[in-house]
Order: C-alpha cells, then structure tokens, then sequence
C-alpha cells in the first residue's frame, strides 16, 4: 500500500510539473503573440469568447487565462463587456487538458521527454531551447500520467480502497470534494485528469464524477479571485464574473443531474462515443466536463448582461483608486503582474509619462513665448510628478525582468530602461525652459517677433518628432522612421541657422543681449528634446538587433506623414546632407 500511495504521488508531481512548465514555456515562446490576439480580437462577446476558448487551450490554463484578463481590466485596457466573452471562452477552453489525459498519449511520452530534454540542454537557439521546454512538459504530463494509472490499477485489488470509492455516491459530498481539491492546487484540468485516470481503472462511476466535476469549476476561480486581491473594483468584477458564471453554472447542472442523472450520462456517453466499460469510462468523464461547460455557456450567455450588473450590485463603487498621495501609477501598482502582460503595462504607464512631459513642455514654451506665468507652477508640479514615474517604472522593470517573460519581451527591457531616462529628461528640459521664463521677462525683457516665430517654427517640428516617435514606440510602427529621421536634422540645421541668425540680430542691435542668452539655450534645449525623441523613436530595433541602428539601414518614407507647415519647415532648413552612415542613438550632452 505505501509503494502504491508514493507511485500515486510520483505521478502526480510529474503531471503537475509537466503541466505548469508546458504552460510557462508556451508562454515564454508565444506570450506576446497570444497577448496581442487576446487585445486585438476582443471587440465584443462574441470574437472574445472565441479568443478566449483558443488562448485557453494552448496554454492549457483557464487560470492564467483569467488572472490575465484581470490584469488587463485592472490596467483599464478591457472592458467587463470583454472580459466576459473571454471567461466564457477560458471555461470551454480548460477542458482540453482533460480530453488528451483520456485519449492515452503515454505510449509516446518517453520520445517526448527525450525529444524535449536535448531540445533544451543541447540546443543553443534560445527559440528551440524554449520550445523544448514544452516538449519536455507535454511528454512530463503524460509520464506522470502513466505512473498514476499504473498505481491506481493495483489499487482495485485492495478491498477496502474498493469499498470506501464505491460508497462514494453523496452528491453534495462530490461537489465540495472537488471545490476544496481544485481550490488548492489551482487547477481544475489537475482534478478532472485524476478523474479522468480514475474512472480509466475502474475505481469511480461516471454519475459521482459529474457531481465533482461540477465542484472543480467552482475551484477554478481561486486563482482569478486571488489575482484580484487589492486591485481596482472593475477587476475585482472580472474576477466575480468568472465565480458566479461557475457558481450558477453549477447550480443550473446540480438541479438537473439531481433529476435527470440518467438520462445526462447518457447523452455524455453518446457524446463521447464510448461505452460502460472501465477502459471507455476515462473518455465519458472527460467528455462530460466538455458538455457541461459548453452547455453552461449556451445558457448564461444571453444573461451575461445581467450577471455584469449583479457584480456592480456585490462590488460597489466608482473605479478610481483612492489616492494616498497626489502622485500614483496607474497601470503598473499590481505586486505580482502577470508576465504575459507585464512589459505592456510598462509600455502603458511610459506611454502616460511621455505625454506628461510633452504637456509640460508645450506650456513651458507657451509661456516663453507669451510670457504668461500663470501655468509655471503646474509644470513645476508635473516635473515632480513625471520624476515619480521615472523612478516607480524603472523599479517596475527591474522587478519584472527577475520574473519568467516571454522571449519577445525579455529582449525589450533593457531598451525600455533607456525610454524612461529619455522621456525624464524631455521633462527636465521643460522645468528648465519654465525657470528662464520669469528670469527673462524680470527686467523688461523680450523677444523679439521673428525670434518668437523661429522658437514657433522648431517648437512644431519637435511636436511632430515627439508625437511620431511615441507613436513608434508603442505600437511597434515603424512606418514614419525615416520622416521622424529627417526632422532631427532638421533641427540640427536650425540649431546652427537660428544661432547665427540670433548673433546677426544682436549686431544690428534688434535683439538685447539678456534676451539673447534665453534664446540660444531654448534652441538648445529643444535640439537636445529632438535627440531624446530619436532615441525613443529606435528604442526597439536596438532592442531586437543589439546594436545601435545605422540611419542608412532605413526606407525612404513620404513627405505626406507630415502636415504642410512642419513640410514647408523642413525643405527650408535641410541644409546638410542625411546622417545615413551615423548611429542614430546620439550622445545628449547635460540633460
């Protein structure tokens, strides 16, 4: 008996490890790309449920499924209206760990294990190696699978193992078994496979099973209602929605099997295409976990509408944060992100960051040049603010590159790492264009007319090149490259032409010398804004090639990716040849 109970316990281990690490190494191999089906393709219910099913199944976790889909409602990047298809479809989709445990794969699972291991310990492709990983998972699973069906078959020939699972027929008993179980390993694909092999030996009957198949979806929320703990209140309803759709699933399914428990296991049995016997009563329990959940969905679909306005009747509230200080961050404050999502909303909060500083350096101008002041306090405040960013997100990165990423998004970090220095110190060239505002107009001072339209003139192409290469960064877009490359030497050439022109206007006396030092360190600042806006802009192909980008790697864009004005602009000051054989990461000297 003990040999039998360690054998069980050896195989569960197996099955479990197996399991978790196929799901992390598709992850690592394909988290971005799943993620970027999860967000593109959830535009209503309906694609959403589908999306769901899918991602579900090849990651073969309903719980990372919904952990995630939290996260991104948390983040403000999905609605409860889209979180919902996809719970729907992460519920059909947890099934299908179940449907291959009883189609009995263990025959080809030690070519599996082998076929995996050299895959990762003798592979140097970190692509191979990695999927590897999940070769190594899948035939794990299988292993452990094998090992627990073997054990178990010994278990028939001890009567009292034999009596005490034949007088297992309490229904309400069945249930709470398999909420309890499913709730502590976090896995109802765990339970329902070990029901699964079970039911293979001829140790369980397919009308319990169904009473605890109906407890293991309740189990599943664990880890969606965890996932929600401290979050914002429309998460915590993503995370209801998952437990009450399984909740009145359950009850729904319980009333009918209470009354109809023949007549359901033979619908399940001709679902399946098996019969009564023990070797075809695996397929029954995994086919019946199927139907249920399929059926579930039929009928709370069309009610799912009510079932969102039952979360804000339990969750109450609006879903704004209550703030313990004036700054916070807004996408990145969960402790444990999941890694699927986490470099996305890093991207999410740099992407708020950027547009703080593009604010702020906007009105710092708009003050120099109409020397108004009643907004420098507020680009004071915002500097602060944007300095808090700076430091919260990079902690951020630093924390999640310790976690499991996927290999897309490993490689972005350390880019991402130089964005946010970038982006922070757009922000500092703002604060200082602000300082020199009171300080220019103490005395009487002003600039001159042409010297406020040359500022106007460069203040635009700097816009344009800002707007452009955070559009870059966050999409991934790198169709307006080479327009964002062409006004950065537009604004090299400015910063001599304006330069010169200032030193021309001071010798014919229409501009003052104390006026002239404000200029030329504007013009200055905003040349230095332009080379952090490049670097931006080639963040990611430094991130994906390891190597600073040479401009002459580049296509030629159109002219018609900017406005007229900025156009007119640049054909008057291109003066010099592109810097096509340059590295375009450029050295900003101070800040």
């Amino acid at each position: 008996m003990t040999l039998i109970l360690i054998a069980l316990c050896g195989g569960l281990g197996l099955f479990i490890s197996g399991m978790n690490m196929m799901s992390r190494g598709i992850e690592k191999v394909a988290g971005d790309r799943l993620r970027s089906i999860l967000e593109a393709f959830t535009r209503n219910r309906i694609t959403g449920l589908l999306v769901g099913l899918f991602f579900t199944a090849v990651i073969q976790s309903s719980s990372a499924a919904t952990a995630m889909v939290v996260s991104f409602v948390n983040s403000g990047l999905m609605n409860l209206s889209q979180a919902s298809g996809i719970i729907l479809g992460a519920n059909i989709g947890t099934t299908v760990t179940a449907l291959l445990v009883a189609f009995r794969l263990s025959a080809i699972a030690p070519i599996l294990v082998l076929s995996g291991a050299v895959m990762m310990h003798y592979v140097r492709n970190t692509f191979t190696r990695k999927m590897g990983e999940v070769v190594l998972g899948f035939g794990m699973l299988f292993v452990g699978i094998s090992t627990m069906s073997e054990a178990m078959t010994n278990l028939r020939g001890i009567p009292e193992v034999a009596g005490l699972l034949n007088g297992f027929t309490n229904p309400f008993l069945g249930v709470l078994l398999g909420t309890v179980i499913t709730a502590l390993v976090q896995s109802s694909s765990v339970t329902v496979s070990i029901l699964v092999v079970m039911g293979s030996q001829g140790l369980i009957g397919l009308e319990i099973c169904m009473f605890v198949i109906l407890g293991c979806n309740i189990g599943a929320c664990a880890s969606a209602m965890l996932a929600a703990v401290g979050t914002r209140p429309e998460a915590r309803r993503a995370a209801l929605i998952h437990l009450l759709f399984n909740v009145f699933g359950t009850i729904l399914m319980f009333v009918l099997l209470w009354f109809l428990p023949t007549q359901i296991a033979s619908i399940v049995r001709w679902f399946s295409g098996a019969g009564q016997d023990a070797g075809s009563l695996g397929r029954n329990i995994a086919c019946a976990h199927l139907v249920f959940k399929v059926f579930q969905v039929i009928v709370l679909y069309p009610l799912m509408n009510l079932l969102i306005r039952l979360t804000y009747l339990i969750v109450p509230g609006n879903d704004e944060p209550v703030a313990e200080s004036r700054f916070r961050v807004q996408y990145i404050g969960d402790p444990h992100p999941n890694p699927a999502v986490a470099v996305l909303l890093a991207v999410e909060e740099m992407e708020r960051m950027a547009n703080m500083a593009i604010e702020n350096l906007n009105i710092s101008m708009n003050c120099l040049l109409t020397g108004e002041q009643e907004q420098l306090d507020k680009v004071h405040e915002t500097e602060l603010y944007i300095d808090y960013l700076d430091e919260q997100i990079s902690d951020y990165l630093v924390r999640i590159n310790q976690n499991t990423l996927p290999l897309h998004d490993a490689a972005l970090i350390s880019a991402y790492f130089n964005v946010v220095t970038d982006i922070e110190r757009i922000g500092d060239h703002a604060e200082t264009i602000a300082e020199n505002v009171p300080r220019l107009y103490r005395n009487g001072n002003k600039l001159s007319k042409k010297s406020v339209h040359e500022l106007q003139e460069m203040m635009e192409i700097v816009n344009s090149m800002l707007q452009q290469s955070l559009n870059m960064f966050v999409t991934g877009d790198m169709s307006s490259m080479q327009a964002v490359v062409d006004m950065e030497n537009t604004i090299d050439g400015m910063e001599v032409d304006l330069t010169q022109r200032h030193i021309k206007r001071l010798k014919e006396g229409k501009c003052s010398a104390q006026a002239g030092i404000y200029y030329t360190d504007t013009v200055s600042g905003l040349e230095r804004v332009a080379d952090h806006a490049i670097n931006i802009a080639f963040s990611l192909i430094e991130a994906k090639t390891g190597k600073h980008t040479q401009l002459g790697e580049l296509g030629q864009m159109k002219e018609s990716k900017l406005n007229a004005g900025t156009g007119r602009t640049l054909k008057r000051y291109r003066r010099r040849p592109s810097r096509s054989t340059e590295t375009v990461r450029k050295p900003v000297q101070g800040v």
